[in-house]
């Protein structure tokens, strides 16, 4: 029976065509009818991941082939949630290393790569998107083999087979210089390469849980694949807790799930090697151990990397507080953040000694964004700081996250990035031409990327590609001045009025139209120099018995632009919150009254001054 299965995992970079190629494999083995209509990045399921074209969580789907079925993995490309790659590369005994045809290894292809050969599991190298005009494939061949060589990758992984194909048209071919018609070639190579999972069906059940969802009407399921043994509904088994072996729970199986295609079917047992879901209790977590009684060892879980970057969460305490969101006490935000924290292992949350304050620790920017915007949409009302790097401390030496950084830019934009690297105490490590481009390799501290992204995009005119992972820790670089403007700040409550906007507007680039609603304290644009500004949008025309030849003409004002929430995160100074709401994002002073926040400024440029 087992070796009717394969199980493996599609990692890659972002955007290097992972659920793309998904869907033609899919496609391939038969899931969808001949007349059915199929949506581009079908495992993409969740409104996030369509909105921004990127997957966010690790999705499981299977398809025939040859009698044989393969369980596949489709998980995240961005190194933010690299968390959702390290635990699922244990449910598997395989993966499929995605490489685009132009853009070759990037720092995430290392990460995961590197993840995948520590486990020592077989590697097919699919070089993706040969159908691109300025496809490099043998620059690239090489680039990967020299990743493997690098990685001390053993005999038999440096053979790995390279297919190269077409996702977008569902072809693939083992030549280079073949085109193919079909992607028979590489489901062929799956099952010749990859093993089947190893058969103990002797031995008592256990089962690692990798992931877990959540069901209306089951509660939650634990996803794994089954190590050894056998189990069947409504049999009895314990629960082996990932932070305490001592700790066991009995609960009885309700039901157990199989992928079929996309969709979860019902099955009456589970066998090894095996990619299923149970259902039977609420009190399951990632990482947890499901075994029979006769058996409870734990599975080893593999050791998830560490968050880098801090933000602190609060109750919103603004003047608006309670008026747009249904959630917003601290028992929600708390009981909310909690709950994340058990599903996601690269998160971390931790209390504070005020009970409506919370630290969470993630892998990045976009790792803590996510769950902003998902708390937002579920109707949560909470306030958010400027994120942070988490420092270390070995022999007296403070140290700092350090990423990996990799930008291809025309070349005309060379001087441009390095000298805004040279500012954020980035160091070039490589620099090598890639076609009509150039791709510029630096090691920079974690901090100064903060905030950079939207400035990269204006520096390359949006022809740019960026992308950094996490590296390591290394000694403190030194101060760094990522923010060279001033906000300019609400000077009372009330509603913005054209006319106090159009005289504002002088000052600097508006963030607010007409008739929104705004508070003392708020920041309702930005002021080029560097320092911050109070401004009266809410100033009306005085009215007199004179009329003036100019008194009539109508006040023009420049079309704004609203922050989206990464460039409002990215915006943040230390003394600025940003107000998150169903409706709206605010971004705003943590000390609204004007004097008692001047007098804390000049306290604090005495200070310094003093230094």
């Amino acid at each position: 029976m087992e070796n009717k299965i394969r199980n493996i995992a599609i990692i890659a970079h972002v955007d290097h065509g992972k659920t793309t190629l998904v869907n033609a494999l899919l496609k391939e083995g038969g899931v969808f009818r001949e007349n059915q209509a199929v949506q581009d990045r079908v495992m993409d399921s969740n409104a996030l991941e369509r909105e921004r074209g990127i997957t966010i969580f690790s999705k499981n789907a299977s398809l025939i082939y040859n009698d044989i079925k393969i369980n596949v993995v489709d998980t995240p490309g961005h190194a933010d949630f690299g968390g959702e790659v390290e635990r699922i590369l244990k449910m598997v005994d395989g993966v499929l290393l995605v490489v685009d045809a132009f853009e070759g290894t990037m720092p995430q292809t290392r990460f995961v790569l590197e993840k995948a050969l520590a486990l020592n599991h077989k590697v097919i190298v699919v070089v993706n998107k040969i159908d691109r005009k300025d496809a490099r494939v043998k620059e690239v061949i090489d680039e990967v083999l020299d990743l493997l060589l690098d990685l001390d990758a053993n005999e038999e992984q440096l053979d790995s087979p390279f297919v190269f194909c077409s996702a977008r048209q569902g072809i693939c071919s083992l030549d280079m210089d073949t085109v193919g018609t079909d992607m028979k070639p590489l489901l062929d190579t799956i099952l010749k390469h990859i093993p089947a999972p190893k058969s103990e069906n002797d031995k008592p059940f256990k089962m690692l849980v990798s992931s877990c969802e959540a069901n209306d009407y089951l509660g939650k399921l634990a996803v794994g694949k089954v190590e050894q043994g056998s189990c069947k509904v409504n049999e009895n088994i314990d629960i082996v807790n990932f932070h305490d072996e001592t700790k066991h729970k009995t609960f009885k199986i309700t039901n157990i799930f199989e992928f079929q295609g996309l969709k979860k079917v019902p099955v009456p047992e589970a066998h090894p090697g095996d990619i299923v879901c149970l259902s039977g209790t609420d009190d399951v977590t990632i990482g947890d151990t499901v075994a029979n009684k006769e058996d409870l060892s734990p599975i080893p879980f593999v050791k998830i990397s560490e968050p880098s970057i801090e933000m602190e969460f609060s109750v919103n305490d603004s003047p608006f507080a309670g008026t747009e969101g249904k959630l917003f006490t601290s028992r929600h935000v708390r009981d909310r953040l909690m709950k994340e924290a058990v599903k996601d292992l690269s998160l971390k949350v931790y209390e504070t000694e005020s009970a409506d304050r919370f630290r969470v620790l993630g892998r990045g920017e976009m790792h803590i964004s996510i769950l902003v915007e998902n708390m937002r949409r579920e109707g949560y009302e909470f306030q958010v700081s400027m994120p942070k790097v988490i420092y270390k401390e070995e022999n007296g030496v403070k140290l700092e996250p350090i990423d990996n950084l990799t930008i291809d830019v025309p070349e005309n934009q060379v001087s441009t990035i390095m000298g805004s690297m040279g500012a954020r105490k980035g160091e070039l490590q490589n620099m090598s031409p890639k076609g009509s481009r150039i791709r510029l390799e630096f090691k920079i501290p974690s901090r100064g990327l903060f905030g950079y992204k939207s400035q990269f995009l204006t520096e390359t005119n949006g022809e740019g590609i960026m992308s950094s992972v996490f590296s390591g820790y290394e000694p403190y670089k030194g101060p760094i001045s990522t923010r060279n403007f001033g906000a300019l700040i609400a000077y009372e409550n009330g509603e913005s009025i054209v006319y106090g906007l159009f005289n504002t507007q002088e000052r600097g680039r508006l963030l607010i139209g007409p008739g929104v609603k705004v508070y003392a304290g708020m920041v309702v644009g930005i002021n080029p120099k560097a320092e911050d500004i109070v401004v009266n949008v809410c100033k009306k025309k005085q009215l007199t018995n004179i009329r003036s030849s100019s008194s009539d003409e109508a006040l023009r004002l420049t079309p704004i632009k609203p922050l989206t929430l990464e460039e409002s995160l990215e915006f943040l100074d230390e003394d600025e919150l940003l107000e998150v709401t169903p409706e709206s994002l605010r971004i705003r002073k943590k000390i609204l009254d004007h004097t008692i926040r001047g007098r804390e400024n000049f306290k604090k440029k005495q200070e310094l001054n003093n230094k």
